[in-house]
């Protein structure tokens, strides 16, 4: 794992990240990513040149904007369940997640060397079920082989990103943990701010952090638009260090049902992202994550400077 970088929850320093590259590879590029994932791409030069394109972009926003970034791997999809749907073995998949770290570490040294490296780490099945699907140890069991690679690399945090179910995020803090790897765990909420099965954020972190014994480095919320996050007391909540919003107000059913891509008011986005920031100054990481684009995160940026 990487070494003697400092973590957002480490500073107050504020950090970039993006995570809507998917949306926009699909939608803006047409660019085919069957089940969503992202991984795959770097089995080819031309894919390898595309993901490069916002990495090395993020970098260069975050140095003029006087901001750090997170650069989040494309290994959100590259775990057993969602890779054995595309046709990878597990080995084919600790390859990918191997070369995902490696191909990050390439461009922070060219480009940014103070970038952090995240491995973004998606949930076992439908990122927005309001079910509890596995126990806890089944969870751990499930993410440790993804994550057992992950340690054998120079990545510098572990990022769950769209998670909807405590249950399982407890299983992959855990798994973490055994492996002695930061890991930050972002909740995706509802159009009323509320987890898919009408927990609250406070709940839901407060379960997490019983159980693991406060191990979360951090936490974050994202995958929603900024009014949906605006329905949340950032204020009372200390562990929430960042968000990562989406462009559109559409609910998830919405959106999974889109065949345009919604981007919203990308001025309007800036603002609103800024206004959270003015509630609870302790979030230090913003970004965007569905429908958005280098238009979005600029304006991000722009207001925050």
């Amino acid at each position: 794992m990487g070494l003697n970088r400092v973590l957002p929850h480490q500073t107050t320093d504020r950090f970039l990240t993006y995570t809507g590259y998917e949306t926009d590879l699909i939608f803006t590029q047409g660019i085919d990513l069957p089940g969503f994932a992202s991984f795959p791409l770097l089995e080819t030069d031309q894919g390898r040149a595309a993901l490069a394109r916002y990495y090395v972009e993020l970098m260069a926003l975050g140095q003029a904007a006087g901001m750090r970034v997170l650069l989040e791997a494309p290994t959100w999809l590259a775990h057993a369940d969602r890779g054995a749907a595309l046709g990878y073995d597990a080995a084919r998949l600790a390859q990918r997640n191997a070369q995902a770290i490696a191909f990050l570490s390439q461009l922070r040294l060219h480009h940014d060397p103070s970038a952090i490296i995240s491995a973004n780490i998606g949930p076992r099945r439908d990122a927005y079920a309001a079910d509890a699907q596995m126990s806890v140890p089944q969870a751990q069991e499930y993410h440790a082989a993804q994550l057992n690679t992950l340690a054998q690399t120079p990545v510098d945090l572990i990022s769950a990103y769209t998670f909807s179910d405590p249950i399982e995020v407890i299983g992959l803090i855990r798994a973490a943990n055994a492996v002695y790897l930061p890991v930050m765990a972002a909740f995706t909420v509802e159009t009323n701010g509320r987890l898919a099965n009408g927990m609250d954020l406070a709940g839901a972190i407060a379960q997490v952090d019983d159980a693991t014994d406060g191990y979360a480095a951090y936490y974050m919320v994202n995958c929603a638009h900024p009014d949906h996050m605006a329905l949340i007391d950032f204020a009372t909540q200390p562990r929430v260090r960042g968000i990562v919003a989406n462009a559109s107000r559409c609910s998830h059913a919405e959106l999974d049902q889109a065949t345009v891509l919604d981007a919203g008011d990308p001025v309007e986005f800036g603002q609103l992202m800024a206004g959270l920031l003015q509630k609870a100054p302790q979030l230090t990481v913003l970004g965007g994550c569905c429908g958005t684009d280098f238009r979005h995160l600029r304006q991000i940026a722009t207001c925050l400077t």
